[in-house]
Formats: C-alpha cells, structure tokens, sequence
C-alpha cells in the first residue's frame, strides 16, 4: 500500500465551506388535511404560525371529510368563502416565511361534482354471441350487467370466423341495438364492446367535492375537470398555489376510454377491434401477450399525453408546478414521473435495519418502499434535470400515538439516499386552537401537529431535515449507472390486462429488476432507471452518457432485458459508436415487444443483434471495443460493473454504509447513513478524488477538515459514525480548505455512571401531576406510585448533581441510553441539546465545570398512554366523518386493551472523557 499525505496552500473561500442557505424548500413540507374545509382566519393564523415557529416550510392543503356536528362550519371546495380562505392563507405563510401548495381536488383520486358521467372514469364490457351461416341474431346487442345499461355507450360490433376472417359490423346495429346482418356459412363468434364507467366516486373527498372520478385517459374529461379551478381562481383573483399536487394513481377498474379503438390505432399502427379474440384469450398465448402490452403501452401514452402533461402545463401556464405521485398508475413510471415539475414517491410502513438501540414497536407494518421503489421518482427528476424529488414521508410508519421522531430517522435516510431532497410529512392535520385533544385528526397520518406530544422536540428533527435537504438540493446528481427499466418484459409477462404499478405489489411485478437494483447498490456503486424515450433521446459527450435533463453517467446497464425496441437497440449501438459504454448482463435481449409489424421490426432487430460482439457465455466478464466505445457482458455484478473503469464506494461494500453522491462547482458532497447495527471507526476509500474534505453533523450543525490520505491513487477519508448516525461529507478537487479541524475522538476506559441521585418532576403533563419524586435510579416513569404517570402525556424533567472527576481528557460525552421518547439537555443553567434520535448523545465538555455540576433531562413521551386512558374510560374522540380513525390494520380501533408504553429516561446515563485524535 502506499499512502501519502499532501499538504497544500490553496484556501477555499469561506462561503464555500459554510451550511448552504436555508430556503423555504429547504425546510420540510407537509400535507394539511382540512377536514370539512372548516378553517376560519383566525385558526389558519395559529396553525401557520405554530409550523413556521417549529421549521416547516410549506404546507399543501388537501381537503377531506369533515367533523361530525361541525357541519355549520364546513366550507364547499373552490366555493367564494373556501376561496377567502385560500386567500389568507397565502397571505399568512407568505408573512410567516412559509409557502402554500395546494391538491387539485379534494380527498383522491381528482374528481368532484363537475365531472359529469360522460367525463366519468371508464371500464370496457364485452358481449358474446354466436351464429351459425344464416342465422340472424334474435336479440338486441346490449349489455347485460344492469347497472351499465343506462350509462354504457355500444362502440363496436366485429364478427370473427374460424377461417380466420374478421368483419366489422358496427354499423349495422342500429340505435335499439337490431343487427341487421345474415351470418355467412360457418360458424361466427360476435363480440361487441361497450364503453362503461368504473362508477368509482372520489375517496375520503370533502364537502364540495362529492362525485364520480375522471377519465385520466380522456384529454375532453381532464380538459373539463381543470376548467372549474379555471373558474374559481379567475372570479376570485386569488393567486393560484405555488405547487399543484396529485396523489398516488387510486383509479379502480378504469380500463378504457371512448375514442380507445382510434387512438390504439394511431400509435400501434393496427386496429385493435380486429384482435378482439387474441386480447381475450386467457391462454396467454405469444400473441395475445403482445396485443396486450401494445393495450398497457397505448393505455400509459394516454395518461402521460392527457393527463400527466395537460395537467402540468394547465398549471405552469398559471405560475405553478406540478408534485405528482406517479406510483399505482398502469404506465411507465419513469416516464410519467419525468413529465411533472416534482416527480413524489412515498413511504408506506416502516424499515428496520437493525440499528442499535432503537425502539421497535409491535404495531407496524413492513416498509413496502425500499431502495428500489424510491428511487424511480428521483431517476426520472435526475435525468430530466428537475431540482427536487419529494417523497409521501411517513405514511403508516407505526399505529397512531406512538411514532417516536427517533423511528423516523432511518426511513427519512433512506429517502435521503434514494435521491429525495424536499420532504412533505403525511400528514398535518389543521386543528382549530380550541379543539379538544387529540384535537382533529386524519386516519393516516403521523400527525405532525402541536395537538402530538412529539411537537415539543420535532423542531430540532425539523433542522435536521433541513441541513440534510440543504445539501442534497446543491448542485448535480452524481450517479455512475443509467440502468434499463424493462418495461415491456412486464407489459409482455405480466397476468391480466391492467397492469398498475403500485408500491404494494412491485415485488411481484418486477421481482428481477428490484434484485438487480440492490445487487448494484452492494457492488458499491449508484444507479439512475432510464426508460425507452429518454434513450432514444440521451447523447455520448467526451465517452460521457447525457440525458436531456443534462444528468451525465459512466455507463448504461441493461439488466437481463428480453424484449427492446429495435429503434432503441440501434440508438444504444450509435451510442458506442460515439465512444460510450454499453453493459449487457446476464444476455442480450431477443426480441422486439408489441405485435405490429412484426416480421420486420425482428428482422431489423436481429442484424442489429448481430452487430454486437459474440459472447458465448454470459458467466464470464468480456469487454469488447466497438468503434469508439466499449460493449461490456458479464453476469456477476461488481465485476461486470468494475470492468467499465468506474471506482465503487467502499463505504458500501466493506462498511456497510448508505449514500448518495452529488457533484458542485468546487467537488462532491455525500449525504451518509449508517443503516446498520455496526459503528464505524475507519479510514474508507472514496469512489472520489479529493484534495481536502468537510465532514458537516445534521444533527447539531457542527462541520470541521476532515482527515484525509492518498492511497495507491485513491482518496480515503477517516470516519466515525455509530449505528443510526448520518453525516454529509463535502470533498474539494482542488482546494486545501482552511477550516478549523473536524474533532474525531476516542474514548477513555473510565467514566460516569449516573446511577443514583435522580429527582423527578413534571413541567407540563396531561393529567397534571405535582409534586418531585425522588426516585433514585432511572426507570419508566409509569412505574412510578402514581396512577396519573401510567396514562399522561407530557415532559417530565429529570435532574441529578454529580461531581467531576479529576480526570485529563479533551472532552466529555454525554450518552442517555434508552430515552422514551426525546431530552432535551440541561447542564448548569445551560441548554446542551435537544437530543431526539440514537444513540442519544452528545458533546458537553463546555458546559461542564471542575467539581460539582447539575443536570436536568427534560423528556417527553408519547400520547399513547394517554389515548389509550381515553379509549378505557369511554371518551368519545373519534368524531370524524367517513372512514373515521382506523388502526394500521384498517381496522376499527379501540387502543384501551395497550399495555402502558415506557416513558421517561430509562438510561443508563454515562459521561465519558474522549481525547481527540490525530491519525
């Protein structure tokens, strides 16, 4: 090994070693459910004023249902008073420094009382008959389900032989569905199709914004649909929101819309209507396989051209962006995602990594969005050039009452290190001041409201949100990899004819694809997905891949790709040519999707093929040059993947640690997490060459020069990060920075114990509990002999005195242990730190004195204990209209059967002397 240390004269200048400007994006977002839309200006003041005072930076209301009894109050959507305000409500967040998205409809998915049944979301309904030559049929052709029959509109009548002819009879029906048509000889299968409707209204919606659910693939319905905000905004001049938001794609069973045979014409080149048997036929043969993928690819441009794209330009063209969450939906996600201003996935559950000390609740469900599912809204805002990725955040992530801020950390770092970079929590719910505890509430919501305990201490998780979103908004995404999303190996492979992809069922619909995902995230290296039209559209700049949002990459993968266009294959061929480089693992595709044209486009495909360097078997690496680029075959990864010349982050494979890299004007940043139960003390070699490094603490704020060395031409930097820390790294190409020294330190073998002398009060409980409790040692306060402590929610504030030992050291650590569920740190008179996630601990050197010192901990707990004493005493505060408040099962909830949750400090509380080191 040989390693060196340089020293160098080049200073950064101070700006660029400072945080990055905190900004309203900066800072995280929300979803405000207004329930009823019973907001008053009074009581939006409050709200606002409460959200800006804890951090949080924008707020995107999405109106529900309402509060039962609280009728009188309710406000109909987009009515002049609703309008009112939505007026002071931009007005207020514009004075408190906030900013005010808004959801165009109530509830999900859009739709409402303007959408009338023609424009209402469809469903196709087929009848058969059957007719032997010179028969006539005897019955009209109608629909046979009796809820259609009034709504469904006849769109095609087409006879099919079994010598293979097919007829089009559409026009011989007559308006009373008569067919005047003698069968030819043979026998005939008659098929008719019929446009219905999903009759699917629109979910949890609020007063004003009852109705059917719109035709997304329809571009008259959406075009209707936009024309009431049109209406609304204009007669009332109130400004237009600086975000338009759609929720995830929730449209049940909608499958079709009534010019459908026309425009599958226009893009697929043949008339659908004449394979009518063959997109029926649940055997699944080869070509019912590719009718339907040309179905799922006609069905996801009709969203992308009529929905997603109106949509947006709808709202640029009146000062907005667009936020769309493009999961659930039956298209290419990418795609759809790329085409809005803010592509937003969302969390669905929560993670566990098995990070040390941290709690885990028995009431969770498993986080159905990994790495994997998080990352196809970055890839399409990264390749696009979009600036943010936001992210649904902490949807369902425990029962209600006892999410603690310190389970949040880990499944807002893995959205971190997916690529999100402007966090909106699901949700807040406005609550008037007066309202009663709980206060109002939303059924799926982590509540981050003043009316949940964990408020008290949320604005220090607020900063720390922000100081991470700081960073990951500067600059570039730095990616190695575009990787290939196979979508027509899933439109092709893929049971049944609608094909949503939603987070709950990616495992099983691109199961492949997801594992080699992961396989290149343990290689050490970082990936972007890539779809067909982005191809087709990426350029080779310098040996460089270029998406036309100006993103450039190493290399594209094509992960065990079966079927591809045969004009992307050439374009991914042209681009070798250029000087790029192309890996293809695992095999090279074999054939071309879809069934139109067939015959020529697989002819075409096949010498494409064979342009290709021969590879005889996949199982061995092989890089073959071709022109001025490289082809590279392989099936195991990190070895295929290192082939290209790409260096790994050996923080990933060796360490264990997640990230994600971005590059800026001076160098690169990397937002770091430790997802894992190990600590990590080490030097670790970056996929980076670095002249000097910042090392930056989200937590608390505190940066310092980082250690860094050159070994066998690689930069390693020394970190120190335990199980469930993060930390960004900012190396510098050129510059030698001159800032103070980041303090890396190592512990002493002796230490503090803080077993005994404990004295407990509380400063603020529901109930009210008085009086100091000299407990001694450290325990749950619901152990206490006080019945009040088994049920309240408050903040119960900890104290100790305890003598400095006359030790040598350059400073102190401060571990609390077990807190249920934060502390803020008092020592001597003075604020330390509000301590929120593990492993709880933190600098105190400079609050300590020779000698005699006092300590307080002042911790709040959850509200579970608390809603739980309701629930057992009968107290009615579930008064909320529609679903009402269910449990994470979806269940009626009734918490009074909880156990009583630990709350208070449990420790052990320790203070350890560190020395400070110098490798």
């Amino acid at each position: 090994m040989v390693c060196c240390f340089v020293s160098f004269n080049v200073f950064a200048p101070a700006q660029q070693t400072a945080w990055p400007k905190v900004t309203t994006e900066t800072k995280p977002a929300a979803r405000w459910w207004w329930l009823g839309s019973a907001v008053d200006e009074k009581n939006l003041t409050y709200n606002l004023e409460e959200y800006s005072r804890a951090g949080m930076g924008t707020m995107e209301i999405t109106p529900i249902y309402g509060v039962k009894g609280n009728e009188a109050r309710d406000l109909d959507f987009l009515s002049p008073a609703w309008m009112k305000m939505l007026r002071h409500t931009e007005s207020e967040a514009k004075r408190v420094g906030m900013q005010v998205d808004m959801n165009t409809g109530t509830g999900w998915p859009f739709g409402g009382p303007q959408v009338s049944i023609e424009d209402a979301a469809c469903k196709v309904f087929f009848e058969e008959y059957i007719l032997n030559g010179g028969q006539r049929l005897s019955v009209p052709i109608e629909i046979s389900d009796k809820q259609q029959k009034a709504i469904a509109h006849f769109s095609r009548l087409m006879a099919f032989s079994q010598t293979g002819k097919r007829w089009d009879l559409t026009s011989k029906v007559d308006k009373q569905g008569k067919l005047s048509w003698t069968a030819p000889s043979g026998q005939w299968r008659l098929i008719a199709v019929f446009n219905g409707k999903t009759l699917q209204k629109v979910k949890r919606a609020a007063p004003g914004g009852e109705g059917y659910v719109m035709d997304h693939f329809s571009q008259k319905a959406v075009a209707n649909y936009l024309h009431r905000f049109e209406v609304a905004f204009t007669d009332t001049k109130v400004p237009y929101p600086h975000n338009f938001f759609n929720d995830s794609y929730e449209v049940y069973k909608a499958d079709w819309t009534p010019d459908f045979f026309e425009q599958f014409y226009k893009r697929r080149g043949y008339k659908l209507e004449e394979y009518l048997p063959e997109f029926l036929d649940e055997k699944r043969l080869d070509v019912t396989a590719r009718i339907i993928s040309d179905y799922r690819e006609t069905i996801s441009d009709l969203l992308q051209e009529n929905f997603t794209s109106q949509w947006t330009k709808w709202a640029n063209g009146h000062g907005s962006l667009t936020r769309n969450q493009a999961h659930g939906s039956p298209g290419n996600l990418i795609d759809l995602y790329a085409t809005v201003d803010i592509p937003e996935c969302e969390g669905f559950g929560i993670s566990n990594f098995g990070i040390k000390g941290l709690r885990k609740d028995s009431l969770t469900v498993k986080n159905f969005s990994d790495l994997s599912m998080l990352k196809y809204a970055s890839s399409a805002a990264h390749i696009s050039g979009k600036q943010y990725t936001s992210s649904e955040t902490f949807t369902w992530l425990t029962e209600h009452f006892r999410t603690s801020l310190s389970q949040c950390k880990p499944d807002i770092d893995l959205m971190f290190v997916s690529g999100v970079n402007h966090t909106y929590f699901h949700g807040t719910p406005y609550s008037p001041r007066d309202a009663k505890w709980p206060g109002w509430m939303f059924y799926a919501s982590i509540n981050m409201s003043p009316q949940n305990s964990i408020w008290q201490d949320a604005p220090a998780f607020f900063q720390y949100v922000t100081r991470c979103q700081s960073f990951l908004q500067m600059g570039k995404p730095d990616n190695d990899f575009l990787i290939y999303l196979p979508i027509y190996d899933l439109w092709h492979e893929q049971d049944g004819r609608m094909l949503p992809f939603d987070i709950h069922k990616m495992d099983k619909r691109a199961p492949k694809f997801i594992e080699v995902v992961h396989k290149i995230n343990e290689s050490g290296f970082d990936v972007d997905y890539i779809s067909d039209h982005f191809i087709r559209n990426t350029k080779c700049i310098n040996g460089l891949l270029q998406t036309p949002g100006g993103a450039t990459y190493k290399a594209i993968i094509i992960p065990a790709v079966k079927k591809m266009p045969d004009d992307v294959l050439a374009h991914l061929i042209h681009l070798t040519e250029q000087g790029a480089k192309i890996i293809f693992l695992e095999n090279y595709p074999n054939d071309v999707p879809g069934f139109s044209q067939l015959k020529k486009r697989h002819s075409h495909f096949m010498n494409l093929l064979k342009s290709l360097p021969t590879v005889a078997d996949f199982k061995e690496t092989k890089v073959t040059s071709l022109k001025k680029g490289t082809v590279i075959s392989g099936s195991e990864y990190f070895k295929t993947l290192a082939a290209t010349g790409v260096v790994n982050e050996e923080m990933k494979t060796v360490y264990g640690l997640q990230c994600i890299r971005r590059f800026n004007e001076s160098g690169y940043h990397y937002f770091i997490a430790s997802l894992q139960a190990k600590d990590i003390n080490n030097w670790i070699s970056l996929g980076v060459k670095a002249t000097s490094a910042v090392i930056y603490n989200p937590l608390n704020g505190e940066s310092g020069k980082a250690q860094i060395r050159q070994v066998d031409g690689r930069t390693q930097v020394f970190l120190q990060i335990k199980s469930g820390e993060s930390l960004i790294l900012r190396t510098y190409s050129k510059e030698n920075v001159g800032v103070p020294d980041w303090k890396y330190s190592s512990p002493q073998a002796l230490g503090l114990v803080l077993e005994n002398g404990w004295k407990l009060h509380f400063g603020n409980s529901e109930p009210s509990i008085e009086g100091t409790f000299n407990i001694g040692t450290l325990g749950s306060w619901t152990d206490l002999d006080e019945p009040k402590a088994k049920v309240n929610m408050g903040t119960g504030i900890y104290s100790v005195d305890f003598t400095l030992p006359a030790i040598s050291a350059d400073g102190w650590i401060l571990n609390l242990g077990d807190v249920r569920e934060s502390a803020r740190v008092i020592i001597n008179g003075k604020e330390v730190a509000t301590l929120w996630s593990v492993p709880f601990s933190t600098s105190i050197g400079k609050y300590l004195k020779r000698g005699e010192n006092h300590m307080e901990i002042e911790v709040t707990n959850l509200s579970a204990n608390r809603i739980a004493d309701y629930d057992r005493r009968g107290v009615e505060w579930r008064i909320f209209k529609e679903i009402n408040m269910v449990d994470i099962n979806y269940e009626k909830s009734n918490y009074g059967k909880w156990a009583a949750m630990p709350s208070g400090l449990l420790g052990p509380v320790t203070i350890t002397p560190i020395n400070y080191i110098k490798e």
